[in-house]
């Protein structure tokens, strides 16, 4: 036997933001055990929307569910800075989150817990993946684990700079109606619909938050229009929030 066929399997940390039960994460854990051990560290209930949240007027409580995963009273975030600074011996081979039940394009980004996870993995040095499907009912989860089995295998050979993440959508179709892969930039949604008044039980006036805006910068290059003509949208995404772009401007208008 050789040494390498001694090598410990990588580890794949998996997260996402539908909780643990999520019938998505199962389907994500599968594509992993192909290729590695896997640990999941996800919240114990649904967490979408969450963003970059970290809890920090409490503590974290970690349960372990019949299939030995890591449920946290928390957010994404949480689960993933945890695992990373405590809950595990050593840093995982790769952090990967998903698979979401509902788009994350465009301005998506800056609320999904989905891709929050992914790019609290920012700190090991690998590209770290966050994976959804565009329905939040969806029928076509076959086709999530094609894709996602898929770009685990190829991202093996790809070599991006450190803390990148990869955010991709896979249209909710049939496998054989899948068009293929596009590279592509965050698109922009319109702004969203107002929200909705109500009343608790109790008489007291509550609120839901309305439904997304529907695409506005959607064109060609953009995930949305991506997915709208049934390819996989790939968007590399990166967590310097800086705009450059404008610094030159700024120096000016200083003096």
């Amino acid at each position: 036997m050789t040494d390498a066929a001694h090598a410990p399997r990588p580890v794949y940390l998996i997260s996402n933001d539908d909780g643990v039960y999520a019938p998505g994460l199962q389907v994500l854990v599968e594509c992993a055990q192909a290729l590695g051990e896997v640990v999941v560290v996800a919240p114990d209930s649904n967490r979408s929307g969450f963003s970059n949240a970290l809890t920090l007027d409490k503590p974290l409580r970690v349960s372990r569910t019949q299939l030995g995963y890591y449920a946290v009273n928390g957010t994404p975030v949480d689960c993933v800075h945890l695992a990373l600074n405590g809950l595990l011996e050593e840093d995982p081979y790769r952090v990967i989150t998903g698979i979401n039940a509902g788009a994350n394009l465009g301005d998506d980004a800056l609320y999904s817990g989905t891709i929050a996870g992914a790019t609290e993995g920012r700190f090991i040095g690998r590209t770290c993946i966050a994976f959804s499907i565009t329905a939040h009912v969806p029928q076509h989860l076959e086709t999530a684990r094609a894709v996602a089995a898929d770009l685990l295998r190829r991202v093996e050979t790809l070599q991006l700079p450190p803390r990148t993440i990869l955010n991709v959508n896979i249209p909710d179709v049939p496998r054989e109606s899948l068009r293929g892969y596009r590279i592509t930039r965050l698109g922009h949604r319109r702004r969203a619909g107002d929200v909705i008044p109500g009343t608790d039980p109790r008489g007291h006036q509550v609120y839901w938050i309305g439904v997304a805006g529907e695409g506005e910068d959607a064109g060609p290059g953009t995930d949305f229009h991506a997915i709208d003509n049934g390819f996989v949208s790939i968007t590399p995404l990166h967590a310097d929030m800086t705009r450059h772009d404008v610094m030159g401007h700024l120096g000016d208008w200083l003096g």
